[in-house]
């Protein structure tokens, strides 16, 4: 995969390693905790934070395909895969959850996709829930086609989950792991938002001896351990690195805020000369302080939070 990454990596020229960012804040400094950023919203303006490193795998294993995958109205990752065809020459088809999305105007998300040329198609709720029955699937490609002059197979696409989690994904998201391990810096604990569970797989797989990571899920549910077991062994065959969940931070559910929380990331803005986005990263940051407060963190700690992205520039909350 190496040698492929460099050749995808000449054509795309993203940043990486991805910048490490030190910050003084005294919601950790007060604790003796040193707070960095890794800021992998830098790595490429189209393909940002983890969407880099859970696509590239993907584009690989896709051979110029046409590549298939599933989104919200918001979604940031099907804005990543159109922006990925476009700059590389393939077709996209991005699913939609919502038909009756088909008969309104699109909106900024979604009039980027189809920009960049990703031919959308949008289903019903109830079959976007069966999404991943294989007949279902079946029914989506037949309906892709439709329309085209040509009937899709399974063989002529590469169909791509939801949010990107696949063992792909999780084999990009373990250099995230690799990068923060070989640093000079001694990071102690990493800690990353999550939403279907990839990045967390990965990461924790990548990190070395004495490192751990943490997930914050940003959606109800409690579903996610299961998830990242699953995503785990399928990419490794089982259990890898030092990883746990806290589902204290999810604030009500996927895109749920609260006061409290958009007061903590105005405020960290402002203190940090950083936009800080709102449905994954700063639940990460917030979730962190209240660990940093409740002493979770001996003296001397260094954390590395994962800024998996950027506020989209729409005003609405992305979907996955």
């Amino acid at each position: 995969m190496t040698g492929q990454t460099s050749d995808l990596a000449a054509v795309l020229r993203p940043r990486l390693p991805s910048p490490l960012q030190p910050v003084e804040d005294e919601r950790f400094d007060r604790y003796g905790v040193r707070l960095l950023l890794k800021r992998d919203d830098l790595i490429h303006p189209d393909l940002p934070g983890n969407k880099w490193r859970k696509l590239v795998p993907n584009l690989y294993a896709a051979a110029g395909r046409t590549v298939l995958t599933f989104g919200g109205a918001y979604s940031n990752h099907l804005r990543a895969t159109a922006a990925a065809g476009r700059l590389l020459g393939f077709p996209t088809i991005g699913v939609v959850r919502g038909d009756e999305l088909a008969t309104r105007a699109l909106n900024p998300s979604l009039r980027r996709c189809a920009d960049d040329g990703m031919r959308l198609l949008f289903t019903d709720r109830a079959t976007y829930r069966a999404k991943d029955d294989p007949a279902v699937l079946v029914r989506i490609l037949r309906d892709a086609g439709t329309g085209t002059g040509v009937g899709l197979r399974s063989d002529d696409v590469y169909v791509v989950p939801e949010g990107g989690s696949n063992a792909p994904a999780v084999h990009g998201c373990r250099e995230l792991g690799r990068e923060l391990r070989d640093l000079d810096e001694d990071i102690d604990v990493v800690a990353v938002a999550c939403g279907t569970g990839g990045t967390l797989a990965g990461l924790a797989a990548g990190l070395g001896p004495g490192q751990r990571a943490i997930g914050f899920p940003v959606l109800r549910g409690g579903f996610l351990g299961d998830a990242i077991r699953a995503l785990q062994a399928a990419a490794f065959g089982g259990p890898a690195g030092d990883w746990s969940l806290d589902d204290r931070f999810h604030f009500g559910g996927y895109a749920r805020t609260s006061p409290g929380l958009d007061t903590f990331a105005r405020d960290f803005e402002e203190r940090h000369g950083l936009r800080v986005e709102r449905v994954y990263v700063a639940k990460a940051l917030y979730g962190l302080s209240v660990l940093a407060a409740e002493g979770a963190f001996p003296s001397g700690t260094t954390l590395a939070a994962v800024v998996t992205g950027q506020e989209d520039g729409s005003g609405q909350a992305p979907s996955r």
